[in-house]
């Protein structure tokens, strides 16, 4: 008999059906999310989840993609899908942890036995929370512009510059760091990937408060901040080639269908208590943005199944990152029409699920959505050139 996949292989009891699995964590959520962070009118952040992060990682359910003999699930492209949206229907809203969807993986391929060892078992626990320190005032979308330095004195890096719009940056304990190494070469080659405490004396660190009255960004200043040498992920100046990647989980993150998913759910929840699903013309508009989200989950799990063969994606990833986020945007505008009066205000509103809702919230999250991670004019640029051929 053929040998099971490795994702039908059993973990903690998990079945090997789809069905069954989608159960199996159905009932473990139901039983274990504490109901008080159900539904929470804005994404809770690092500390606030924290207990719940634990949790899970005790389970051994905190890394659905990581492989198995690194602590991860190990879970194929449909299974994170399903695990993903049984998070959504008990209302798990939290900020992403960029320790396990970003660093985690770039260190499975390009760190040291050291570096794994040391950091991956840190993130799985909850002990180590990670920001990411990649754009800068005059590097946004043009990111190989950075000019944030280090320079080596002794066996040590010394950096200076700033970042700006890093997430989670007053609560994260260590950040990942794209520097320039090399002033004199090409700008793509100058860049170096460190790993670096917020402990560190020289960093500050100033919140941004957003539109919604809450600072989940901040600026990070770093002056004569030394990092060892073997804080370095990767060579010297060969940065860009672990930012390219980086770059692609990180589009892999922002193009999950779960970011237009989650809304589209309540969105079916205020519909439902409005009595606005018995209205055609609303029906039909809700309609169409579910088929949309389901072509994304198709697309998604396809992308995924990339990474995990441990393949690199290209430039299509952009078209993830470009059709969710720009979908993601339309659902919200329709959640705030459909809230009426209350789209228009701070009000939250009691459902008939039992759930609460404040409908202007993941309208806010979804504006800077197609901006963050490379603008939508950015990922057409990209496409055009990659994958249509056309003229810079």
């Amino acid at each position: 008999m053929d040998a099971l996949p490795a994702d039908a292989l059993p973990l903690d009891g998990l079945p090997t059906d789809d069905q069954e699995f989608r159960l199996h964590v159905r009932e473990w959520l139901e039983a274990n999310f504490p109901h008080e962070l159900r539904f929470p009118t804005r994404r809770l952040d690092f500390r606030q989840s924290l207990d719940w992060h634990r949790k899970l990682a005790a389970k051994g359910w905190v890394a659905p993609g990581w492989p198995r003999e690194y602590g991860g699930m190990g879970l194929g492209g449909y299974r994170q899908v399903i695990f993903a949206e049984e998070l959504d229907r008990v209302g798990v809203m939290v900020i992403p942890n960029f320790g396990l969807t970003m660093l985690g993986p770039l260190l499975l391929r390009f760190g040291t036995e050291a570096q794994k060892a040391h950091y991956l078992p840190r993130i799985l626990s909850g002990e180590d929370l990670w920001c990411q320190g990649y754009s800068e005032p005059g590097a946004g979308s043009d990111l190989a512009s950075l000019r944030t330095s280090a320079e080596l004195d002794g066996d040590h890096w010394v950096v200076n510059g700033q970042k700006i719009w890093t997430t989670m940056a007053q609560q994260a304990n260590h950040i990942f760091l794209l520097v320039r190494t090399d002033r004199t070469a090409k700008k793509q080659q100058g860049i170096s990937f460190l790993l670096v405490p917020m402990d560190s004396p020289g960093i500050t660190v100033r919140p941004i408060d957003n539109i919604g009255g809450y600072s989940e960004f901040a600026e990070v200043f770093f002056d004569d901040v030394r990092v060892p040498g073997d804080a370095m992920v990767g060579e010297v100046n060969q940065g860009w080639t672990m930012a390219k990647a980086l770059l692609g989980a990180e589009r892999i993150l922002l193009g999950s269908p779960r970011l237009a998913k989650f809304p589209l759910q309540r969105l079916e929840a205020l519909a439902r208590s409005f009595g606005l699903l018995d209205e055609p013309v609303f029906r039909a508009r809700f309609t169409a943005l579910a088929m949309e989200v389901e072509d994304m989950v198709a697309l998604y799990v396809r992308l995924l199944e990339v990474l995990r063969r441990g393949a690199v994606l290209g430039e299509e990833v952009s078209v993830l990152k470009l059709a969710v986020t720009e979908l993601f945007q339309r659902v919200t505008d329709l959640l705030l029409e459909a809230a009426g009066e209350y789209g228009a205000t701070d009000a939250v509103l009691p459902l008939a699920d039992s759930s609460n809702l404040k409908p202007v919230h993941p309208y806010y999250l979804s504006r800077p959505a197609t901006i963050y991670g490379g603008s939508s004019e950015v990922q057409r640029n990209i496409l055009a050139k990659a994958l249509l051929k056309l003229p810079g």
